[in-house]
C-alpha cells in the first residue's frame, strides 16, 4: 500500500475481503451482496461503499452490461503486511518483539496456537 492510499473502515474491510475471497478477486454489487453475512446491508449501502473503495483506489469497475464489474486493485497480503507494519511503528515503537508479545498476552493463546507458532519459525530456518 502506497502512502496516498487511505486506511479502511471496518465497513469497508468488510466489503474488501469478500472481495479479496471472490474469484479472481472480482464480482458484480450483487455476488458480493450474495456473501454477505445477515443482516445485509441495503444496495445502496454497498454501492457506497465500492464508490468510496473506488475513489479511494482499492477497487476499479468496469460497466458490463447494464452492471459493473469491480475488482480488487490491492492484494489482501499487501494491505495488511501495510497496515499490520503501521501498527507496530505507531503502537510499538517499531519494535516486532512488542507487538507480538501484546498478541500472546492478550489473546488467550492455545498450546495449538504455540506449536503452530513455533513450526512456522523453524520453516523460516
Amino acid at each position: 500500500m502506497d502512502g496516498r492510499k487511505k486506511h479502511l473502515t471496518q465497513g469497508e474491510t468488510q466489503v474488501m475481503n469478500i472481495l479479496w475471497g471472490l474469484p479472481g478477486q472480482e464480482g458484480f454489487a450483487a455476488d458480493i451482496m450474495k456473501q454477505y453475512p445477515n443482516p445485509k446491508p441495503a444496495m445502496t449501502t454497498l454501492l457506497t461503499f465500492l464508490k468510496i473503495l473506488k475513489d479511494k483506489g482499492y477497487v476499479s469497475s468496469r460497466k458490463e452490461g447494464r452492471s459493473y464489474l469491480f475488482k480488487a486493485k490491492l492484494d489482501k497480503d499487501v494491505y495488511a503486511g501495510s497496515f499490520l507494519s503501521e501498527v507496530k511503528d505507531t503502537l510499538f515503537g517499531g519494535s516486532f518483539t512488542s507487538l507480538v508479545s501484546f498478541f500472546v498476552h492478550n489473546e488467550k493463546l492455545t498450546d495449538k496456537d504455540i506449536e503452530e507458532l513455533k513450526d512456522i519459525v523453524k520453516n523460516l530456518e
